[in-house]
Formats: C-alpha cells, sequence, structure tokens
C-alpha cells in the first residue's frame, strides 16, 4: 500500500471513530492509546511505518469499542489488530 492510500485509510477511520464517540455509552478510553501516539493523518512528515503503527492500534480501538467479549467477532478482530500494531511497532 502507498503512503497516501495509507493516509487516506487513516483518515476514514478517524471518520469513524469520530462517529463512534458521538453514540451514548461508548467508553471514550478506549482511544486513549491511539491518542497517546500523535499520529494524525493530517501529519504528511510522519512516516508510512509510523502510520502504519497508527491504523492498526485505531483498529483495535474501534474492534474492543464495538466487541462484547474477546470471543466475539469484534473481539478476535480486535486481538489481531493488537497483533499487528505490536509487529508495526517493531518495525518503527
Amino acid at each position: 500500500m502507498h503512503k497516501d492510500d495509507l493516509l487516506e485509510l487513516h483518515e476514514e477511520m478517524v471518520e469513524i471513530k469520530e462517529s463512534f464517540l458521538s453514540y451514548e455509552g461508548v467508553d471514550e478510553s478506549v482511544f486513549d492509546t491511539y491518542e497517546q501516539l500523535d499520529v494524525d493523518p493530517s501529519h504528511v512528515h510522519k512516516s508510512k511505518s509510523e502510520h502504519k503503527h497508527a491504523v492498526f492500534v485505531l483498529g483495535n480501538a474501534l474492534a474492543t469499542a464495538m466487541s462484547e467479549d474477546e470471543f466475539s467477532s469484534a473481539g478476535r478482530i480486535s486481538k489481531r489488530m493488537e497483533e499487528l500494531a505490536d509487529d508495526a511497532q517493531s518495525k518503527l
């Protein structure tokens, strides 16, 4: 995936996050790890690897926000996104 495609994906995922936060009952703290990264889709100067890591961390947070437990479909997606985020972080 090219960096510009990754930035577009990152931006779409942030929009989904913002939609989630507009719902009642969503625990905003699930996005804390993503927010602490300080990697925003508008930060085009950041490396492709940093954006890739941010996308996986955000994907994990979104799946966690949707999951009822770790064995639900969203819970399994959350676990896989966590693994991918860890792998991407090791390559930073």
